[in-house]
């Protein structure tokens, strides 16, 4: 067929419509198909270059292009191409009828599903059509005047039927719905969170140069091609970012529009959006960027954990802390308990681990004279995942030098609770502890927060606890453990260290009961190799855990300065990783060396970023506060 004659005919919507139609038709049928398509009226009108005046166009338009509904043309001629006989026409002979049924058995046998197919099809036909549109749609530049949000603010006041001509302005946003109604055509560009209507009258639309009459300091359109209103009509599809030149008006319906004068389009979007909703988790997460088109949420938890960040980092800064930036590949991985992951440098011929914290580092700088330094980043952690744990994470993570854990309790407390108020405006925060099909709980950040020792805990929590009067490092104390647990059904997970012992019996006890803002306190120096003792009470440390809703957010303690002790603890992790245990700390030579130029007294404290977006936002899975999380492989 010579499409050439749409170039001559008069350049309408209804032209442009009956050849997308067409198109559309003609590339999902078969070869076989077109053989019989002289039986399908609509292509009989293309084809004797009429356009289809019977046909409803603006209902073919949303059903076959705005909606992306190709079976709806397939269906509306398959009719006439499989039932010749029962039209008037000659009987399929038997050859044919095997070639009919071979087919319709391999498509009821294909695994490629019909939007696996539309979607091939959209996207085919999309680069074809724009390419022989001669539009430039990937222009270099296009300024824009004011934004979305600048724009509802700036003229929220027009009343309906309100226009304001002289108030020549550029926006840009990608198309969300495209809404097509007689003689006007409605465009609804989203950006920066915000919805703003594109009003183009077919009587009033400009066309020509989109820059005329504007203010060089907002003529953004010369180097975008101006669009007609009949390739608006042809062209812009929903997904598709475009740029309008207009002005400010309300629609007699009320809705605040741009009238626009032109339109260009800036990048097309070459693959369906969905139609109506983008919910399945794995595809959310493996597609963040047709998410956070697709959904507010996400946009609003991005929103909130971006805020989260710049307060934390405020605080600090308001408190005369540096903010500073220590390595990522470590040769040894020390700093806190956990499995790291390796590399290796080619260079060097070294085998490195990625951080899993950054604390002797941090440390060294206070010992150099920095008394307070923090760090926002990420750490890496080659453990498992679940829907509170990711191999790689971001934390926030200070030293304050002359100070002890008491003062970062007083800290913490006054950062969460600022952090709530400004989040949501109030001290309390409403969350779904057992999901969001389970009533909701009010987790209130007033302060003081609850203060509870460990070992006290398993005492108040654990049926039958009673400390035995025995050292806690002693096998007599690790013994006593185990058969706490056992009396309590605790299936405990192998390395039978005492430490993870005591871990693994205050997850299973004391943990869950910590639903409001809780400090557990006070843990035994055998779990902590990097904090300071207590100084009244022998055996422990000066550390302590903030637990919310059962989950741990926060880790602080009085920072041990003794190089001598502190050597003594590694080597005790080193028995440890004897044992069995894969996350004991290994000993770190330099930094022993640099405690013994001396460490002044010095509390440290780290924060988890991701789980405190989870609270903040209600969500309960972490891939939903991460941008981009880790997957498995499809």
């Amino acid at each position: 067929m010579d499409y050439a004659f749409f170039g001559a005919c008069s350049a309408t919507a209804q032209i442009a419509d009956a050849l997308d139609q067409f198109l559309l038709t003609r590339t999902f049928l078969t070869s076989t198909d077109r053989c019989s398509l002289e039986d399908c009226s609509l292509a009989k009108q293309l084809e004797g270059k009429v356009p289809p005046s019977h046909i409803n166009l603006t209902r073919w338009y949303n059903t076959v292009i705005n909606g992306s509904t190709f079976k709806a043309v397939h269906s509306a001629c398959r009719p006439k191409i499989a039932a010749p006989a029962a039209a008037g026409g000659a009987p399929q002979t038997k050859s044919a009828q095997k070639r009919a049924e071979k087919a319709a058995e391999k498509a009821a046998n294909t695994k490629k599903s019909d939007k696996d197919i539309e979607a091939r099809e959209y996207m085919r036909l999309r680069t074809t059509a724009l390419a022989q549109s001669g539009v430039e749609v990937y222009p270099h530049k296009f300024e824009v005047s004011v934004s979305l949000p600048e724009f509802r603010k700036s003229y929220d006041n027009l009343v309906p039927n309100q226009e304001l001509p002289e108030k020549k302005l550029t926006v840009a946003g990608r198309v969300r719905f495209v809404r097509p109604s007689g003689e006007v055509h409605f465009l609804v560009l989203q950006a920066e969170d915000v919805e703003l209507q594109v009003l183009i009258n077919a009587s009033s639309y400009g066309g020509g140069d989109l820059a005329a009459n504007v203010p060089p300091s907002i003529a953004g359109l010369r180097q975008a091609s101006c669009l007609s209103y009949e390739q608006i009509i042809g062209l812009v599809r929903r997904g598709d970012i475009v740029g309008v030149r207009g002005f400010p008006g309300r629609s007699k319906t009320g809705e605040l529009s741009v009238v626009a004068l032109g339109v260009a389009l800036l990048s097309p979007c070459l693959h369906m959006l969905p139609k109506k909703s983008f919910t399945n988790l794995d595809s959310r997460y493996r597609q963040r960027y047709l998410d956070l088109i697709m959904n507010s949420k996400p946009r609003h938890i991005f929103h909130t954990r971006s805020r989260t960040i710049k307060y934390i980092r405020k605080f600090l800064d308001d408190r005369n802390f540096l903010e500073v930036e220590t390595p990522i590949l470590n040769m040894i991985p020390s700093g806190a308990t956990a499995r790291p992951f390796k590399t290796k440098h080619n260079e060097l011929n070294m085998t490195l681990s990625l951080r899993i914290a950054p604390e002797l580092w941090l440390k060294q700088l206070v010992i150099g004279g920095y008394d307070r330094v923090y760090e926002i980043g990420r750490l890496f952690r080659n453990e498992g995942m679940d829907r509170s744990h990711n191999p790689e994470f971001t934390t926030c993570e200070f030293y304050q030098a002359y100070a002890d854990y008491h003062d970062l309790m007083n800290t913490t407390e006054d950062m969460l609770s600022g952090l709530v108020a400004e989040v949501t405006g109030s001290t309390n925060v409403t969350f779904h502890l057992e999901g969001p099909e389970k009533p909701a709980t009010v987790i209130s950040f007033a302060k003081p927060f609850r203060r509870i020792g460990m070992l006290e805990g398993l005492v108040e929590y654990m049926p039958g606890f009673v400390l035995p009067n025995v050292p806690l490092e002693s096998q007599e104390f690790n013994t006593f453990l185990i058969n706490q647990g056992k009396a309590n059904n605790v299936e405990f997970k192998e390395p039978l260290t005492t430490s993870r012992l005591i871990d693994q019996l205050v997850g299973a006890f004391v943990e869950p009961k910590c639903v409001q803002p809780t400090f557990i306190i006070d843990h035994p120096q055998l779990m902590s190799p990097l904090a300071k003792w207590h100084r009244d009470r022998p055996g422990l440390t000066e550390r302590f855990e903030l637990f919310i809703g059962g989950r741990e957010y926060a880790n602080a303690y009085t920072e041990l300065n003794d190089p001598a002790v502190q050597r003594r603890c590694f080597e005790s992790q080193l028995e440890q990783a004897t044992a069995g245990d894969e996350e004991a700390q290994q000993l770190d030579e330099d930094y022993c060396k640099a405690m013994e130029y001396g460490l002044p007294p010095t509390g440290g404290w780290g924060l988890g970023i991701d789980r405190l977006t989870m609270l903040l936002t209600d969500s309960h899975n972490i891939q939903e506060v991460l941008l981009f999380p880790a997957m498995k492989p499809e």
